[in-house]
Order: C-alpha cells, then sequence, then structure tokens
C-alpha cells in the first residue's frame, strides 16, 4: 500500500506542479479523517487539488460555489412534495459526495456557513427532522479567500476548529510557473489514473489510528499544547481537541511516509498546518511564525 500512496502522491505532483509538501498534507488529512481549509489568492491551484485528490482516490466529488445567494437547501438537499405518492420525497444535495469542494466558502453568510457544521461534525445531516448518512469517506475541502477581499464574511471559530488543518499554497516558483505556462495541467487532471478504490482509503484510515504513538511523544505535545496556552502572543491557547488534531495527522504523516510509528519530526511536520487556524493574530501567517518558534524552543524530551 505504500507504493500506491507514493504513486499517489507523484500523480498529484504532476498536476500540481511544485508544491509536494502541500499535497502531502492534503493527502495526510485526508486519511487522518480530518476536514482541509485551502486560504489562499484565487487562481493559485487550490480548486485543482481538490479534483486531483477526488479523482486519485476514485472519490466521488462535487463542486459548490458559496456565493452570497446560497441557501442552506441549495448545498444539503430539500423535501419534494410528490402528489403522484402523495407523500414528502428528499432530493439530495450536492454534499452528498466523498469529497465536497466548498469554493470561497466566506463569500457566503453565516447560515450557509453553518449548514456544514453537522455534515462535517457528525457525517450526516438532518432536514425536516430526519437523519441522512453522508458517503464514508466524507472529506471537505473549503476554499477562503483572503479576509481583506470585498464582499467576505468571516468563519466563526467554532467553523474553523472543524477543519483538521489549514493551508496556503502561495506563488509558485518562476521555474515552476513556466512549466505551468508552457503546460497543460487540464489534460494531465484528465489523464490522471485512479490508484486507489473507497473500500482501500477506507483501509488506510484503519492503518493510520493503529500507527503506534510512543508515551514520550504523547508528552512531547501535551508539552506543546502548554506553551501555547502559557504564551504572551496568543489570548487562548490550543484545545485538547487541537491535540487530537495533531496525533491523528502526526499518524497519517508518519504512514505516508511507510512507518509504523510516529516520531517528532512528524509531530513538527504537521503541527503549525494543524494549529494556526485554531490561534487569533495578526495574520496567519504572523501566527505561523510564532509556531514555528515554539517548536524550536520545545524540548522533545
Amino acid at each position: 500500500m505504500k507504493d500506491q500512496l507514493s504513486q499517489v502522491l507523484c500523480d498529484i505532483d504532476a498536476v500540481l506542479l511544485g508544491k509536494h509538501h502541500a499535497v502531502k498534507l492534503s493527502l495526510a488529512c485526508l486519511l487522518a479523517g480530518g476536514h482541509l481549509l485551502l486560504e489562499d489568492m484565487p487562481g493559485m491551484g487550490k480548486t485543482t487539488l481538490s479534483k486531483a485528490l477526488a479523482k486519485a482516490l476514485n472519490l466521488s466529488f462535487n463542486r459548490v460555489q458559496f456565493t452570497a445567494d446560497l441557501f442552506p437547501s441549495d448545498l444539503l438537499g430539500v423535501s419534494v412534495y410528490r402528489r403522484e405518492e402523495d407523500r414528502f420525497q428528499f432530493v439530495r444535495g450536492p454534499v452528498f459526495c466523498h469529497v465536497l469542494l466548498a469554493d470561497e466558502i466566506n463569500r457566503t453568510p453565516p447560515k450557509t456557513q453553518s449548514a456544514l457544521l453537522e455534515a462535517m461534525a457528525e457525517q450526516q445531516v438532518t432536514v425536516d427532522g430526519e437523519s441522512h448518512l453522508l458517503p464514508s469517506p466524507f472529506f471537505v475541502i473549503a476554499t477562503q479567500n483572503p479576509q481583506f477581499q470585498a464582499g467576505t464574511f468571516s468563519l466563526p471559530e467554532s467553523q474553523l476548529d472543524r477543519f483538521m488543518m489549514c493551508l496556503n499554497l502561495g506563488y509558485p516558483s518562476p521555474e515552476t510557473e513556466r512549466a505551468l505556462l508552457l503546460g497543460n495541467a487540464e489534460d494531465a487532471l484528465r489523464d490522471m489514473p485512479q490508484r486507489l478504490s473507497v473500500d482501500e482509503v477506507l483501509s488506510l484510515r484503519a492503518q493510520v489510528d493503529a500507527v503506534h504513538v510512543s508515551p514520550t511523544l504523547v508528552d512531547y505535545l501535551q508539552r506543546l499544547l502548554q506553551s501555547s496556552r502559557d504564551s504572551e502572543f496568543f489570548e487562548h491557547g490550543l484545545s485538547p481537541r487541537a491535540g487530537m488534531a495533531v496525533l491523528a495527522c502526526a499518524k497519517a504523516w508518519a504512514m505516508l511516509d511507510g512507518r509504523d510509528h510516529v516520531s517528532p519530526d512528524d509531530i513538527q511536520a504537521v503541527f503549525v498546518p494543524v494549529c494556526s487556524h485554531r490561534l487569533q493574530g495578526e495574520s496567519l501567517s504572523w501566527v505561523g511564525q510564532r509556531l514555528e518558534a515554539m517548536l524550536a524552543a520545545t524540548a522533545v524530551v
């Protein structure tokens, strides 16, 4: 299975050039059972990454453009009265898929943003008092434009906390950008092979849970969490849920490297992407810099 995962990473790298680290983090987030928030300027490859992940893993994919006039029913579905059958029938919305791309989620009002909360937390939606299970695995990739852009609604802390990881793809290097300009990413995405099945993805998620974490590394993670709570830079530190998210992603990162145990490097690799959006600061990058300094100052043992 390690060889298949390595090939999946290579396939996505061929579509999203120069972003191997972000691709690996995104795959780790999916295998850890979380949801992913991508915050960046338009045109940086957020949608391409989402489509490539879904196709490589053979998962059903839907994209919803979150606009100011989007209603919760447009996302979740609606009950329609069937006169010939004298009953209401639930018509499923686009949320019923394996990978949901919530594009520009902060351009829609809070009422529609919150419609995703139950789906992300419980893997089900409730409409007219009736609950409907979502497919498994269910993975939300939400893209978010920078807050300084016009027409954006900030995500509340409760919504941000539902995302296991937040990434910023950033501008490509000059060499990578030239390759993008001369190449054809759409053709590469269309021709991408499907390496895994849905059952294999679910099996990989179960294997992530079985990755070993030593008590010493749990102590290390607890010191990092406590450092955030004691820090002068943050009014509120990281929650226990943040620690659980770091541990889950570290396990997935270790498995992607072909190991059945977590090392300190695994925790360090995922700590900033998992924690930066959970802390308040001047900007996402500013919080990330404070967390990097915290990692450097905290001893492993």
